[in-house]
Formats: C-alpha cells, sequence, structure tokens
C-alpha cells in the first residue's frame, strides 16, 4: 500500500471510532508507532482537524466527514460473499438491512466493476449440512433487536423455553451474540437467575427491548464464557482438531469458536455438545484430520471406522 492509500485508510479507520489509538493504528496496517505519528502530522498539516488526548489516542473533531468513499473491486466482492452468509445464518430483519447497505456500496461502484459483481454473485452459493439454514432459528425480528440491545446496553424481556419445555420470563443484560453448532445463541446476565446464562435463539418465543439501561459488568471474554458453560452443562464440551487444507478441498468451516491458520493445516476449536454427529463429518476428511481433544471424540471415530470396515469386509465376504 502506498502512503497516499494509507493516509486515508488511516483518515477512515479514524472515523470508525470516537477515539483510536496509535498502537491499534500500528497494529491493522503493520507499521511502527514512529510512522504513525508520522502519517497523523501529515493529515493535520493537509487540514484535517484531527485531536488527540494522552493516554487515550486520537479522534476526528465533530463534524468533519469523507466526501462519498469509492469502493474497489476486491472491496465489493468481498462484500458479495459477506451476504451470502448473511442470507444462511440472519435473519430477516438483517438480512434486508445487509441488502440495502449492499445496494449503496454498488450505486458507487463503476459500470465494469457493476458487472463483475453481478457477475460473482450469481457464481456463490453457501449451503450447510445436517440443518435448516440457520437464519430460520431467529423469529423474524429479533437479531435486529438483540443488536440494538446489546449496542446501546438495554435490557430485553423474554419468554424462553427451557429443555423440559417449560416457559420462564428473562429479563436479559444482553453481553453478546454468538453462532455455533449450527445456531445463533444469546449470551447475557440472566436477572432471575442472577447469573450468565446461553439462550438458544431457537428456543426465545418472544422478545421485546425494555429499553432500561443497564450498569456495564466486568467484561467476561469468550474462552472465560464457555469455560464457565462446560462446567455448568455436562453436555457441552470442547473440540480441537487440526484439519489439512487439502483436505477441506477449499470448503469453509461453520461453527468454530476459533480458527488458526498453521499454513498447510488449520487448528479448529469446537463447542460440542453432540459427539457423534461431529464424529461422523470428522470422518470424511479420512487421514486429513487429526484430533486433539477430547479422547472421546478420537475414540468415537475409531469406533465408527471399525464399523465401516466391519462392514464392508462382511459385504466382500458374502459377495
Amino acid at each position: 500500500m502506498n502512503r497516499i492509500d494509507r493516509l486515508t485508510a488511516i483518515l477512515i479507520h479514524l472515523q470508525t471510532k470516537r477515539v483510536v489509538k496509535a498502537d491499534e493504528i500500528a497494529e491493522r496496517f503493520g507499521m511502527s508507532l514512529r510512522t504513525v505519528y508520522r502519517d497523523v502530522k501529515a493529515l493535520m498539516e493537509a487540514g484535517v482537524p484531527i485531536g488527540s488526548e494522552a493516554g487515550k489516542g486520537y479522534f476526528i473533531v465533530d463534524g468533519f466527514h469523507l466526501p462519498p468513499v469509492m469502493f474497489t473491486q476486491d472491496e465489493a466482492n468481498s462484500m458479495i460473499l459477506a451476504g451470502k452468509l448473511v442470507e444462511k445464518i440472519a435473519d430477516k430483519s438483517v438480512r434486508e438491512a445487509f441488502n440495502s447497505a449492499l445496494y449503496k456500496i454498488k450505486s458507487v461502484l463503476s459500470d465494469d466493476d457493476k458487472d463483475g459483481v453481478e457477475n460473482l454473485d450469481s457464481n456463490i452459493q453457501v449451503y450447510f449440512r445436517g440443518r435448516a439454514n440457520a437464519s430460520d432459528s431467529f423469529p423474524d425480528h429479533f437479531m435486529t433487536e438483540i443488536q440494538r440491545a446489546v449496542a446501546r446496553r438495554q435490557v430485553l424481556n423474554l419468554d424462553y423455553v427451557n429443555q423440559a419445555g417449560e416457559v420462564s420470563q428473562r429479563l436479559v443484560e444482553p453481553a453478546g451474540i454468538f453462532f455455533y453448532n449450527l445456531t445463533w445463541h444469546l449470551i447475557g446476565w440472566c436477572r432471575l437467575r442472577n447469573g450468565y446464562r446461553d439462550f438458544r435463539s431457537d428456543r426465545i418465543k418472544n422478545l421485546a427491548n425494555t429499553g432500561q439501561e443497564f450498569s456495564e459488568r466486568s467484561t467476561v471474554s469468550l474462552k472465560e464464557y464457555f469455560k464457565a458453560m462446560f462446567a455448568a452443562n455436562e453436555n457441552l464440551a470442547p473440540a480441537v482438531v487440526i484439519l489439512e487444507k487439502k483436505a477441506l478441498q477449499g470448503r469453509a468451516l461453520s461453527s468454530t469458536t476459533t480458527q488458526t491458520d498453521l499454513g498447510d493445516r488449520i487448528r479448529a476449536e469446537f463447542v460440542m455438545d453432540n459427539i457423534d454427529f461431529l464424529a461422523r463429518w470428522l470422518l470424511m476428511y479420512g487421514k486429513g484430520v487429526e484430533i486433539e481433544s477430547p479422547d472421546s471424540l478420537r475414540e468415537r471415530v475409531a469406533e465408527l471406522a471399525e464399523e465401516l470396515y466391519g462392514h464392508y469386509n462382511l459385504s466382500r465376504v458374502n459377495s
């Protein structure tokens, strides 16, 4: 990236938050803090009203905005790909908002880029195995309402159905929404249970934003939350596997909590609530997968492999 493009990108970045730390800019663009200071100074000398607070970071003075942003072909293409995923894992309200944003992006593209985007759009498909689309797990308006409550720290009132089919009314301080095991989950502080709880989206029957703001509690990281969740729910367990990229054949991994690129392999962590389902899925990758944990998953894959061997070996003998 040349310096002109970098300065423009830094200016856009500064407009995404109230205050942006220098080390955040350095990390994103892979440069030293000294270069960050020099680039910010160059923007200020060019007339951009940038303020700073010691120990906090830089900010754009209220009232300043860039002119309409132009998108590159690659940026537009990435939005098309994201849109295909949104169609499968988001509810109707989010799909409508995303499509509206996508139309705005398309409107500022050049004619050649518009043709390229249309061609790409008709040649990307996303499929989920084993279950219906995750977008079906939330009623049409819940995700947008939950996102709004998370952003504004507002209490949600919801009717929730547990595994026994019992309905209870909960006041929840939402911490976030997470997608694993092909289902959306609302994580939040339940005032009824006086603790963080995991609310499966397909068990939320009614939901309303009370508009009541709540004070921020001590931050709980995703890993910390899952650790506590495993301790409280014997049906959930973490699973860690290493998959060869050539075995994946370009297929994307879904339902992972984290993924680490190891070069020619990917280390993936899953939240497992059905050991048999995950074992059968991993079996199709043959020797292209290595199971780090748990031992029960490794043993179940071995059992399934022995069952297959016995089935086909018996068939050969009988023939």
